[in-house]
C-alpha cells in the first residue's frame, strides 16, 4: 500500500477523486434516510408506502439517469485524450437528452400507477404510494439533468465541486422535509406528499447551482461551454449507443430490487416495513461505495483516454481495497447495533408488540445485509471499472440475466407457488449480489476491456 500511495492512479489519487463522490452519495443517503425516519415516525402506513413508491419511481428515472450518467465517461476519456473542445459538446448532448426525458417521465407518472395497484398492498398504503410516486415523477427530469451537469466536473476529476453542491442540496432537503411532513413553522402538514415536494425542491436547488458554475466566463474560454452547444448527431448517437446500455443496466438493477420489495410486500405490512427499514439502512453503506464506483469509472476513463490500461488496473485495485475497508466497517455496525439502527425508524403510531415484530424481522434481515456487503462492494468497483472503459454491454447483459434468473423467478416462485417466507426472499437477494460480484470480477480480470474506448 505504501508503494502505491503517491503513484499516478494510486491510493491518494483514488481517494482525492472518490471521497468527494462518496460524500456526495452519503449526503443523498442522509436525505433518503432522514426522509424515511421522518415518515416512519409519522405513521406506519407512510414508511410502508415510501420505499415501494420511491423505488418504483427511481426504477424508471434510473434508466434515464443511467444514460445521462455516461456523459461522465465521455468527458473523462476526452479529458485523458486532451480534447477540451469535445468536453462541452459531450455535456450538451447529455443536457438535450435530460430535457427530453423530463417530459417523458412526467407523463409516465400518471400512466404507471396501475403498477402500484398490482403490488397488492393495503388500500391505505396504496393511496400514499400513488401520491408520493406522482410527485417524484413530475420532478423526475431534475435528477436526470443533475446527473448530466455533474459529469462536467466529475469526468474531469473535480469531484469536490460535486460534493459541495450535493451537501447544499441535503442542507435544504432535510429541514424542509421535516417541516412539510409534520407541518411546522409556516408549512402545512402534508405527510408523504411533503416528503416528495421537499425532495424535488432540493434537486431544483442543486441544478440551479450547477448552471452558473458550468457556463461561467472561465469555462467558456477553456471549453466553449456556451458557444459549443450545437446538437451533434454523430456524437449524440455514440453517446446514446453506450448510454442506453448503461441505462438498461441501471434500470434492470433497480427493477430487481423493486420486484424484491413488491414480493416482500405480499407477506404483510410488518414484514414490508422491516424490509423497507433495512434497505434504507443499507443505503448508508451502498451509496458511498457507489460514489467510489463512479470515481473508478472516471479514473479508468481517463486512463483509457491516455492509452494506459496499467493505470486503470492500479486505480481499480486501490479502489477495491478502500471499498472493502468501508464495507467491512459497516457490516460490523449492522451486526453489533441492529436494534439501535432499527429503532431510529420506529413509527409514532405503532404498538410495542408490532414494533417487537419489526425488530425481530429487521435484525435477521440486517444479518443478511452483513453477509452480502463485501460482495456488493466488490461488484460496484469492478462494474464501475468496466463501464469506465466502455465495456458497458457486458455489465448490462450480466445484470439482465441475473435479474431474471437469480432474482425475479425465484422470488416469484417463493411467494406465489411455493410459499417460503421472508428469509427465503432475503437469501435470494444475497445470492443475486454474490453472482453479480463473480461475473464482474471474472470479466475485469479477463482483460478484454483494456482494448476498448468510447471516443473516436
Amino acid at each position: 500500500m505504501k508503494s502505491l500511495w503517491n503513484k499516478p492512479f494510486g491510493y491518494k489519487h483514488v481517494l482525492d477523486i472518490s471521497i468527494p463522490l462518496a460524500v456526495s452519495m452519503a449526503s443523498t443517503t442522509i436525505m433518503q434516510v432522514t426522509d424515511r425516519i421522518f415518515l416512519g415516525r409519522y405513521s406506519i402506513e407512510a414508511i410502508g408506502a415510501a420505499l415501494p413508491a420511491g423505488i418504483l419511481s427511481f426504477m424508471f428515472i434510473s434508466f434515464f439517469m443511467g444514460v445521462s450518467s455516461y456523459v461522465n465517461v465521455f468527458i473523462a476519456q476526452y479529458t485523458g485524450a486532451a480534447k477540451p473542445e469535445k468536453v462541452a459538446l459531450s455535456l450538451w448532448q447529455g443536457i438535450y437528452f435530460a430535457l427530453g426525458s423530463w417530459l417523458i417521465l412526467g407523463v409516465l407518472g400518471f400512466w404507471l400507477t396501475p403498477l402500484l395497484e398490482s403490488g397488492g398492498h393495503p388500500p391505505e398504503v396504496l393511496e400514499l404510494e400513488i401520491q408520493y410516486f406522482r410527485i417524484l415523477m413530475l420532478g423526475a427530469g431534475l435528477p436526470v439533468l443533475d446527473t448530466a451537469l455533474s459529469g462536467f466536473f466529475a469526468g474531469r476529476g473535480l469531484t469536490r465541486t460535486v460534493m459541495v453542491i450535493n451537501m447544499i442540496g441535503a442542507a435544504v432537503n432535510i429541514p424542509l422535509d421535516y417541516a412539510l411532513i409534520n407541518g411546522v413553522w409556516i408549512f402545512p402538514e402534508m405527510g408523504i406528499r411533503g416528503a416528495g415536494i421537499a425532495t424535488i425542491s432540493a434537486m431544483a436547488v442543486i441544478v440551479s447551482i450547477y448552471i452558473p458554475l458550468i457556463f461561467s466566463r472561465e469555462n467558456e474560454k477553456v471549453f466553449k461551454t456556451r458557444s459549443n452547444r450545437s446538437f451533434n448527431p454523430r456524437l449524440f448517437r455514440r453517446f446514446i449507443g453506450y448510454g442506453l446500455s448503461n441505462g438498461v443496466q441501471f434500470f434492470l438493477d433497480i427493477f430487481a430490487v423493486t420486484f424484491f420489495v413488491y414480493m416482500v410486500g405480499r407477506l404483510g405490512t410488518v414484514i414490508l416495513a422491516a424490509s423497507n427499514i433495512v434497505l434504507s439502512i443499507d443505503g448508508v453503506s451502498f451509496f458511498p461505495a457507489y460514489g467510489i464506483s463512479v470515481g473508478v469509472s472516471t479514473l479508468v476513463g481517463q486512463a483509457v483516454g491516455q492509452s494506459r490500461p496499467d493505470y486503470a488496473r492500479r486505480a481499480t485495485k486501490c479502489a477495491l481495497h478502500i471499498t472493502m475497508i468501508w464495507m467491512l466497517f459497516m457490516g460490523v455496525i449492522y451486526l453489533v447495533f441492529p436494534e439501535a439502527l432499527l429503532s431510529l425508524f420506529r413509527p409514532g403510531d405503532i404498538t410495542d408488540l408490532q414494533f417487537t415484530e419489526i425488530l425481530d424481522y429487521g435484525t435477521h434481515f440486517l444479518f443478511f445485509t452483513a453477509a452480502y456487503i463485501l460482495f456488493d462492494g466488490t461488484a460496484l468497483v469492478y462494474s464501475g471499472a468496466l463501464k469506465g472503459a466502455g465495456d458497458v454491454v457486458f455489465v448490462m447483459k450480466s445484470v439482465g440475466l441475473c435479474c431474471i434468473a437469480v432474482m425475479v423467478v425465484p422470488c416469484y416462485l417463493g411467494v406465489e407457488v411455493f410459499p417460503s417466507g421472508p428469509y427465503f426472499l432475503w437469501g435470494v437477494f444475497t445470492l443475486y449480489v454474490v453472482v453479480l460480484c463473480g461475473a464482474f470480477y471474472w470479466r475485469f480480470h479477463g482483460g478484454k476491456w483494456a482494448s476498448m474506448k468510447v471516443i473516436e
